[in-house]
């Protein structure tokens, strides 16, 4: 379970699908027992206190309109497609739970950013682009054989790395069956290799939620 600061107050809790249950009951156990009440993010926990927890359905998850339902559904096992893209690396698999029975790695060397001025910049300037554009073919190509036959029988499609790069890759009119399944979830992760390709399956599943706590009196 990790938390980070959430932008206009609270903080953002990550919780694996098996713990939901468990961080429920504990909310409870520190505020009070919550009322729950649907949204369309998913669930809005407010407990006696004024605390509020918003729990965030997790990809390819369906709706639910109760606790007990959101919890089952959060568990239950779901195939979704992984596509990592940063720079000139590519990674993409399906994840069945936190098992990866298909991935594949990519890299490909492109130019950093030069301070060199003048026709020498333009140079490497272009030079950077074409590399930047054979990698996003490649990452392409990639999704195309691996992701695309997969298409009908995924949950959702899970995004990390840079959005720019990721935007690139989808941008393939070949690949819009995909991108009609991408979950707004963007995985921050460093440059993509198998040990990130396999830690991005279990964070795909993270259940997402909004704390905030309860202001104090007057």
């Amino acid at each position: 379970m990790s938390s980070r600061p959430a932008a206009g107050g609270g903080r953002w809790v990550e919780v694996d699908p098996p713990r939901v249950a468990r961080w429920v009951a504990g909310f409870a156990d520190r505020h009070g027992p919550p009322t729950t009440t649907i949204q369309e993010y998913g669930l809005l926990l407010t407990a006696p206190d004024g605390a509020t927890a918003e729990l965030h359905i997790p990809p390819g998850a369906p709706a639910s309109s109760n606790l007990d339902t959101f919890v089952a559904e959060a568990v239950a096992p779901r195939r979704i497609g992984l596509l990592l893209a940063r720079k000139g690396a590519v990674a993409v698999g399906v994840a069945v739970g936190e098992q990866l029975p298909v991935h594949k790695v990519d890299t490909r060397y492109v130019q950093g950013r030069t301070a060199a001025g003048g026709w020498s910049q333009q140079r490497f300037a272009r030079r950077r682009d074409n590399q930047a554009k054979a990698a996003t073919g490649d990452a392409v190509d990639l999704a195309l054989r691996l992701l695309l036959p997969e298409v009908d029988r995924l949950d959702a499609l899970v995004a990390g790395g840079d959005r720019r790069a990721v935007d690139a890759v989808l941008a393939d009119r070949r690949l819009a069956p995909l991108a009609a399944l991408r979950a707004e979830r963007l995985l921050d992760v460093p440059e993509p290799r198998h040990a990130v390709l396999l830690a991005a399956a279990g964070a795909a599943r993270a259940v997402h939620v909004l704390v905030r706590d309860p202001q104090p009196a007057g």
